[in-house]
């Protein structure tokens, strides 16, 4: 992916130096390991500590599009000569998520813009172990999430390191669309859409609130896929490999794939993300398509 002579997001919030927030000491395999029993531990710890864990899942709070801010044209990158905005990570990883958040801001602003609606931009929390948001405390464990609360992205960077590890799934674009799936969900809240799910889920049983779910889901593997399509439109950001590193990352932590490594058997009803095959077909559609419309997950015969 060509990334380095990109524009750098000043939307980082770098909490890395102080640990992220309170620690909570979680029974988990390995420091930074992504599994469902760590997962289903913490969200029991969050139950007790009167912490609302569909926060972290769906969109609650108010839909307020802002002004947009106007694209900056400064390159902050390692020797380019330019002051580095205080607070910045000066690490490479850390700066190629400044640049992947960055470029998803100019997409998604020109695509607001010519819908005649106004684009806010996200932040973007970098942490380490356990992080404090709106939607409450998270372990690096969970993996990334996008907080609707507080309108923040969060990320350990460790978790680049399971996915290329444990899920097979290598390459900075793979890690791109990690990002972008995440900026999909904020894409979402400003469009009201997670509020609609999130009340959706408060009238159905149990499994058609996960059928909901990974309908959402879906939707943000393709706006994840609508930005990459833009992107490579307007800054043919692409080289040879990418596009397969982008769709083996959507297999990979697809929930057939992930069951079957933590319990040995599938479950459908209990999918929450969606299938290997559906990240695939979704992510895919929206880097061909490069349009919301191509994205209606919840009017789809068949997902």
């Amino acid at each position: 992916m060509r990334w380095e002579k990109g524009r750098r997001s000043t939307n980082i919030e770098d909490r890395r130096r102080t640990g992220g927030g309170r620690r909570m000491s979680l029974p988990v395999g390995r420091r930074g390991g992504f599994s469902l029993g760590s997962l289903v531990v913490a969200l029991v710890l969050m139950y007790f500590l009167g912490i609302n864990p569909l926060a972290l899942l769906t969109g609650e709070g108010p839909v307020d599009v802002q002004a947009p801010t106007q694209p900056q044209s400064r390159d902050y990158s390692p020797g380019s000569g330019r002051p580095v905005p205080a607070g910045s990570p000066t690490d490479e990883l850390a700066d190629f998520v400044a640049v992947v958040l960055g470029d998803t801001e100019d997409v998604w602003h020109e695509i607001f813009a010519d819908a005649g609606r106004r684009y806010d931009e996200p932040t973007l929390v970098l942490f380490r172990g356990v992080v404090q948001s709106a939607c409450g405390f998270a372990q690096s464990a969970t993996g990334p999430f996008y907080c609707p609360a507080d309108r923040k992205v969060y990320i350990d960077l460790s978790f680049y390191d399971e996915l290329r590890r444990r899920f097979g799934a290598p390459g900075d674009f793979a890690q791109a669309y990690v990002i972008a799936h995440e900026v999909g969900h904020h894409v979402q809240t400003l469009l009201g859409i997670s509020d609609e799910v999130m009340s959706a889920r408060r009238r159905v049983n149990e499994a058609d609130g996960n059928r909901l779910s990974v309908m959402q889901e879906l939707q943000a593997d393709c706006f994840a896929g609508v930005w990459a399509n833009n992107a490579q439109k307007a800054r043919n950001v692409l080289e040879q490999g990418d596009v397969e590193e982008g769709l083996n990352a959507a297999a990979a932590i697809g929930d057939d794939r992930i069951q079957r490594k933590t319990q040995g058997h599938v479950v459908p009803d209990a999918f929450t993300h969606g299938s290997s095959e559906q990240r695939v077909r979704w992510f895919r559609r929206g880097l061909m398509e490069g349009r919301i419309s191509a994205c209606d997950t919840f009017s789809a015969e068949s997902l």
